[in-house]
């Protein structure tokens, strides 16, 4: 069987976002769709899964026309969607056994024979190969076991096409291993699935075909084995992507944030380290390694009971407005739960940190606020139809950029970037560096937590690599490879010892 969508369009006010695209998975495969943010991925699914209306277009499941208008109308026609935050999708406080069933329970009667209700869940657990209490709390799970939980829910519903939006972006190595054995599990069943992603090593190692949209067109359909890499970046970006220049370090002398023996209450392990003045200081850390932990220590979302030095003033942080005060601010890794406000306009979001010089006697200067916004979606290339579009509505890029647009003009010295590209794409990632590179032309002192290891030896002046809570390694990025970086953070080999994570840099 065989799920195409023909010449889809679909249009935000003047804004076409897509252009009569054309999409075909078959059932027992693993498709790929790729592009840059922007480029009509997160609409095109939508679409798909019944939360948005196409303005024209035909979607055919076989020899059927379906009209996909509601996500229960997509769930009837045998569409399932696993997206990126996966707790939207669950109840926390209800069990295992009770999220898996909750559908079947839905439409049955209102006698419910929990022992069946149980049975009927692990047998849909095992489909997916999770093996796990059903009476156990969701909000007990860890985030890969809700993604497969989340997989084996639309099972109960008989999903016939899947689709997985990022699904590998907040995972570790060892939990993407486990999904890519649910997929193709799924695959010999006959499952089809549409996969998003933008890791191209992983788009190889599971994927049998590839659709490449760009501004809004089909522009890329092929089996990924007839594709090399550069041809489906050159497909997503329209050009050849150029080589990013081999940097040289910026070597800087004047500290700027000192550290020492800092308490992460999370970790509950001093760390210490100096930040430079218009340095990029790389914290290269695998999964678990406490990067985002040591990111809110700083900013005082967990606080420390020990202070930091910012430009020679000892500060004693232990709220985010007394970070703000200090100079530092956060982009965090969840953007979408910490770094914006979703349903609210870009604008708004842009202004949270000026309110205090936008307001007087308790009204809010509209105007100013409405210029901040155009200078600032100007100044970082924010794609948008207006500075009044919701932040939803924005691609994952976009999004970013707002969460980093809104501390541009506060005056912190200091920025704190965790895991800044994650779930964006190839051109997007540019831009973020582009904005750190200015930021540190600034003088300002960047902070980049990431497990990207490649990405930091591209915008990196120094890298301290973190393992088990401890930073174990100091390097310059013209004084050590990638393999050696990864050796150094899985707690390889150093100087003939293998190193247990027990001293600070």
């Amino acid at each position: 069987m065989t799920l195409r969508m023909k010449r889809i369009v679909k249009s935000f006010h003047e804004n076409a976002v897509l252009k009569e695209v054309d999409f075909t998975v078959e059932k027992g495969e693993i498709h790929a769709l790729l592009g840059v943010n922007g480029a009509g991925k997160s609409t095109l699914v939508k679409i798909l899964s019944g939360q948005m209306k196409a303005d024209s277009g035909e979607i055919w499941i076989g020899e059927r026309q379906v009209s996909l208008s509601s996500p229960h109308k997509a769930i009837a026609a045998g569409i399932g969607i696993v997206v990126q935050e996966v707790d939207t999708a669950l109840f926390p406080e209800l069990t295992v056994a009770e999220n898996v069933t909750i559908h079947e329970w839905m439409k049955g009667s209102a006698f419910v024979n929990w022992k069946k209700r149980k049975e009927r869940a692990k047998q849909l657990l095992q489909q997916v190969g999770l093996e796990i209490a059903v009476d156990r709390l969701v909000s007990d799970c860890s985030l890969s076991e809700k993604q497969q939980i989340v997989i084996a829910q639309a099972l109960s519903r008989n999903v016939q096409f899947l689709i997985l939006d990022e699904p590998t972006a907040p995972l570790s190595e060892t939990e993407t291993t486990t999904l890519f054995q649910v997929m193709r599990r799924l695959k010999e069943s006959g499952v089809g699935i549409i996969f998003i992603s933008h890791r191209l090593p992983e788009i190889r190692a599971i994927c049998d075909q590839i659709t490449v949209l760009r501004e809004g067109k089909t522009v890329l359909q092929s089996a990924v084995s007839l594709q090399t890499d550069d041809q489906i970046v050159q497909a997503m970006l329209g050009k050849q992507l150029a080589t990013l220049k081999e940097k040289e370090p910026r070597i800087r002398e004047t500290p700027l944030l000192q550290a020492n023996q800092f308490y992460v209450p999370k970790l509950a392990k001093n760390i210490s380290f100096t930040l430079h003045e218009g340095e990029v200081l790389g914290i290269a850390g695998l999964v678990g390694a406490g990067k985002t932990e040591i990111a809110r220590a700083l900013v005082g979302q967990d606080p420390s009971s020990n202070p930091v030095t910012i430009k020679g003033k000892q500060w004693m942080i232990k709220h985010p407005r007394k970070a703000m005060e200090a100079g530092l601010c956060l982009i965090p890794e969840e953007r979408r739960k910490e770094g914006i406000l979703i349903d609210f306009p870009i604008d708004q979001n842009l202004s949270l940190p000026h309110i205090h010089k936008m307001t007087k006697i308790g009204w809010l200067d509209r105007q100013k606020e409405r210029r901040l916004a155009k200078e600032v979606v100007e100044k970082l290339g924010i794609r948008a139809s207006s500075p009044m579009q919701t932040a939803r509505l924005l691609s994952g890029g976009n999004q970013q950029k707002v969460s980093i647009g809104k501390w541009l003009d506060t005056g912190a010295s200091v920025f704190l970037f965790d895991e800044p590209t994650k779930g964006i794409d190839i051109g997007a990632k540019v831009d973020v560096f582009s904005i750190i590179s200015s930021l540190a032309e600034e003088n300002k002192g960047i902070l980049y937590f990431s497990n990207e290891l490649n990405e930091l030896l591209t915008v990196s002046d120094r890298i301290l690599v973190l393992y088990d809570g401890q930073f174990i390694a100091e390097r310059r990025i013209n004084e050590t490879t990638l393999e050696e970086l990864m050796s150094l953070a899985t707690g390889g080999i150093q100087g003939g010892t293998k190193h247990q994570g027990s001293r600070t840099s």
